[in-house]
């Protein structure tokens, strides 16, 4: 799969959410290990500012434009995308499509017993769906081996990590594989929404753009993160989102 541009060095593929759900149903029946990655601008500074974190989303099968300034960049850039697929909607959909056709998922991370009530959430909602496993676990690199070891005895066919970002992308870029889970996903504060934990930012609110606003409201700590917003602006709006060493070559 192509991507439709590049911001930050990543790249951005131009995808719906149907089509993202029938590629994992493909991956699933095909084998192997894939990631996916929900990119949003403060992904995209970080791996501008980060060349591993960079080379672990280029590294990634599927980039999806989640969050509103991905997809406002892209018009300035006259590379429309034709929808935002943000994680926090994908995952309830996965679980319905998965509940239908027998897909076995894990949950790990978020805060202890959170991925067990998001877990039964979406049971709930879906009758039959199969979460084989959840674990709040960590991403320090000593736990990693007892961790690979409970998702590859359970069996599980996708795993959705809430590590946050960065450092969900890494754990899976170590261990998706020896996990034998055949997709992967970095799935952010996705848990705690489901859980009721994180109350989301009403529908209209996010069909404006403004879910992170919203955040920002009920989270004022988070304001030091929202400073990536307006410098990736700048970035983008003056043509200087390639990574510094990209510019120097």
């Amino acid at each position: 799969m192509s991507a439709r541009l590049h911001l930050m060095g990543v790249p951005i593929h131009d995808v719906t959410y149907e089509e993202v759900i029938a590629q994992v149903g493909r991956w699933l029946e095909e084998g192997g290990h894939h990631l996916i990655a929900t990119v949003n601008p403060e992904f995209l500074m970080m791996a501008r500012d980060d060349p591993s974190f960079r080379a672990i989303l280029r590294g990634a099968d599927l980039c999806v434009p989640d969050g509103i300034g991905v997809l406002l960049a892209a018009r300035w850039k006259r590379r429309p995308l034709r929808e935002r697929v943000a994680g926090s909607d994908l995952v309830p959909m996965l679980a319905a499509v998965g509940a239908r056709r027998g897909w076995r998922f894990f949950f790990l991370g978020a805060a202890p017993g959170v991925a067990e009530r998001a877990a039964a959430v979406l049971r709930r909602r879906h009758p039959g769906l199969q979460v084989v496993g959840c674990y709040a676990g960590s991403p320090a690199v000593e736990e990693e081996a007892a961790i690979v070891e409970r998702i590859r005895v359970s069996e599980a066919q996708l795993l959705l990590v809430a590590y946050g970002a960065p450092r969900q992308e890494r754990w899976l870029a170590r261990n998706l594989a020896r996990s034998g889970a055949t997709v992967g996903m970095g799935v952010g504060g996705t848990f705690d929404f489901l859980a009721g934990v994180q109350r989301r930012a009403p529908r209209w609110i996010r069909r404006l753009g403004l879910e992170w606003f919203y955040r920002l409201l009920r989270e004022p700590w988070r304001w030091r993160r929202q400073l990536a917003l307006p410098r990736f602006a700048f970035l983008v709006l003056t043509g200087r989102d390639a990574p510094p060493e990209e510019v120097t070559r």
